[in-house]
């Protein structure tokens, strides 16, 4: 499988980037947020100042008894400085104009009511102003400084309008520079305190994964007492961890090899070895043929644990082929493999069901089955008339969760030594010259089918129940 080589990115393409954007985004949002107000503020405190002015020529109608006595030139330069075409005066039910000496004939008129002061209108109404076709006019109306009086004024909308550009120009300026500096101060901290401590997890990460064997890569942690700092802990922890059991893998590794080496050798002697303890056991010789029987028990020992290592170490972690399978039938085979069916001492019952149908690997399980009744038979005739009736049964219950295989027999039971190492390797033995490789290997078959394999203590005898998911049950 080729290496997939992972190379850091870069400062500004990775979380820097980012970081930057998201700052300078939600900084422009809120400026987004503050403009709306302000602008209709802006808007408000401009036609505030109109009215004013509106106020001012109201005193001085107020002051005159006779408004169309007032010098033309007078009333030019009044609305001439209030910037307006007109203005009106009400007080009591009664109007007061006055006007330019050339009046305006306005196209279009908008009205501009600051008595409505309410937030969401004066925003409405700033941006009707912005976003206006030229040459509208604008009426704005006000209360006068009287109580029921209510000022009038008739104005063109273009000058409001530029001053509002204006002041929105000045407004998307200073957010943009407020923007970029403040993301400039928030991302120079923001990579002091975690940009630059991820980047050296993430070089650090990289550089022991091309080369874990190399302990000067474990990463050396930090003294922080936030997420970053236990994230550096724990990396090198698990770092620390991966390096020792690479070791001690390859040393094992190794020291397989070394084994299987010798076993292979020793398996080849102890083979001869037994030859000649077969020709030596037809002598005629008293002596000799009471100790020939030991010698040949112990070389089959020595042969059977020396097969088994050899078995152990070419064990390999294959996943299982699946398969629709006959349960029953595959009991059968592996009880006429463990010398268990038409065994002359010892009764074997089959009571799985007839129809019952496994998607698993015939081979694993059917390994497994071998071992469990191997060890059942082993355990019988090494108990010989202890037990009345000796008898190994297989029996398979249905559960909507799966289905548990029980292989049960009525022998003398688990010795407590072997069940506080049951499934151990080279511990879990229940007899003497025993590896306990069996039930090792079986778990490991059952597990990789999903299941799991537990003993069971019963009254009288040993159990093992064998449970496999309800997702490899095809019928019964």
């Amino acid at each position: 499988m080729p290496t997939i080589r992972r190379v850091l990115p870069s400062l500004f393409s990775g979380l820097s980037i980012k970081l930057i954007a998201t700052i300078s985004a939600v900084i422009l949002l809120v400026e987004v947020v503050v403009y709306l107000p302000s602008l209709a503020s802006y808007r408000a405190n401009w036609l505030d100042d109109r009215l004013r002015v509106g106020v001012v020529g109201a005193r001085v109608l107020d002051a005159v008894p006779d408004v169309m006595a007032l010098p033309r030139n007078l009333t030019d330069r009044l609305l001439t400085s209030a910037g307006a075409y007109a203005i009106v005066y009400r007080r009591e039910g009664q109007s007061q104009l006055i006007e330019l000496a050339d009046p305006v004939t306005p196209e279009e008129v908008v009205t501009a009511d600051m008595r409505n002061r309410d937030l969401p209108t004066l925003i409405l109404g700033a941006f009707d102003t912005l976003f206006a076709k030229p040459g509208r006019t604008l009426r704005i109306v006000g209360p006068g400084d009287l109580d029921q009086t209510m000022v009038e004024l008739l104005m063109p909308e273009r000058p409001l309008r530029e001053d509002l550009v204006r002041y929105s120009v000045q407004i998307v300026l200073v957010s943009l520079v407020l923007a970029i500096l403040t993301a400039l101060a928030l991302y120079l901290l923001a990579s002091v305190l975690l940009i630059q401590p991820v980047r050296r997890l993430t070089q650090n990460m990289l550089a022991f994964r091309r080369a874990p064997e190399n302990a000067s890569l474990i990463i050396n942690p930090s003294q922080r007492r936030d997420e970053i700092g236990i994230a550096e802990r724990e990396l090198a922890a698990m770092e620390t961890d991966i390096f020792s059991l690479l070791r001690q893998r390859r040393h094992l590794a190794d020291l397989g090899l070394a084994v299987a080496k010798i076993n292979h050798d020793l398996r080849n002697t102890l083979s001869s070895a037994q030859l000649l303890s077969d020709q030596v056991a037809t002598l005629d010789d008293p002596n000799v043929q009471r100790l020939a029987p030991r010698l040949v028990t112990t070389l089959d020992r020595a042969i059977g644990f020396a097969q088994s290592v050899l078995d152990y170490g070419r064990e390999t972690a294959v996943p299982p082929e699946l398969a629709p399978v006959l349960l029953r039938g595959m009991v059968e085979e592996a009880a006429f493999d463990a010398r268990l069916s038409g065994h002359p001492a010892i009764a074997f019952v089959n009571d799985v069901p007839g129809g019952m149908v496994l998607n698993i690997d015939a081979v694993q399980m059917g390994r497994v089955l071998l071992n469990l009744l191997k060890n059942a038979r082993e355990a019988l005739e090494a108990a010989g008339s202890k037990v009345t009736d000796p008898a190994v049964r297989v029996t398979a219950d249905q559960t909507p969760l799966g289905v548990t295989i029980s292989v049960s027999d009525n022998g003398p039971g688990l010795p407590p030594r072997a069940r506080d190492n049951l499934f151990v390797a080279f511990e879990g033995s229940a007899r003497a010259g025993g590896t306990g490789l069996g039930l090792a290997i079986a778990r490991e078959l059952t597990q990789a089918h999903g299941g799991r394999l537990s003993f069971v203590d019963p009254p009288v005898g040993t159990q093992f129940d064998l449970f496999l998911p309800a997702s490899l049950l095809l019928k019964t």
